[in-house]
């Protein structure tokens, strides 16, 4: 185009390299358009709430969550140790944290995934049949808020153990049959167990030793999803 008009010399500037320039490509109508920015959604001054006491290796402590008008979470508090106290700070610094992703629309989900299986002290068995084993604080809170608030597939991708509805009869021990009538020839003999043993397969498992996953019964010993561990299997 240069050639066809017969210009002596062309510039060419990268948009917005400059103060002032010949042509710019960005229209009124752009410059005007606001910012796209995140909107936070705050609860009501009354809403529904929760309260879960815990005990991770023999320290207690309580989970407050708050909820939206739909059910779903929207601030934690937690709260672990004497006001003033170190630990006590760090919880609510955390907590405050957490409530603030939450009200900006940060899916719980996906702080769940990123927080659960955090292994630091103290750590151990809890009061807790689902949870039985956290690896953390937080690794309990975040798989509690699981077992609260998320379907039945990602409370047990994350390692929460399904507890055992009611009414539902529990396995036997093998080589014991439940109460009934076993028939010889033409005649009829009432077959009673004298005693059962109930069981979860997971009740009484220990941690891995490689990983700290809780391990699953496997024949005679217990076996680890988690990274293939055995207590002494071949």
């Amino acid at each position: 185009m240069g050639w066809q008009l017969g210009v002596k010399a062309l510039a060419v500037y990268r948009d917005g390299c400059k103060r002032t320039q010949p042509v710019n490509t960005r229209t009124i109508a752009d410059a005007t358009l606001p910012e796209a920015k995140p909107i936070r959604r705050r609860l009501p001054d009354e809403r529904p709430a929760i309260t879960h006491k815990f005990s991770i290796a023999g320290h207690e402590g309580y989970i407050t969550v708050g909820m939206f008008e739909d059910g779903s979470p929207g601030e934690i508090f937690l709260v672990m140790a004497k006001e003033g106290s170190t630990i006590s700070g760090l919880m609510d610094a955390f907590a405050t944290s957490i409530s603030l992703a939450l009200q900006y629309r940060v899916p719980l989900k996906a702080l769940i995934d990123k927080f659960s299986h955090m292994r630091f002290e103290p750590a151990g068995f809890t009061n807790n049949k689902e949870i039985p084993i956290a690896k953390s604080v937080m690794d309990y809170i975040f798989r509690w808020l699981a077992s609260k608030f998320l379907d039945q597939e990602d409370r047990a991708r994350v390692g929460v153990v399904a507890s055992v509805d009611e009414g539902t009869p529990e396995p036997l021990l093998p080589g014991l049959q439940p109460p009934g009538r076993a028939k010889i020839g033409n005649g009829h003999v009432t077959a009673v167990a004298e005693e059962r043993f109930p069981f979860r397969l997971q009740e009484d498992a220990p941690a891995c030793a490689e990983c700290g996953a809780l391990m699953i019964r496997n024949g005679s010993c217990y076996k680890c999803l988690n990274c293939g561990a055995t207590s002494g299997c071949s």
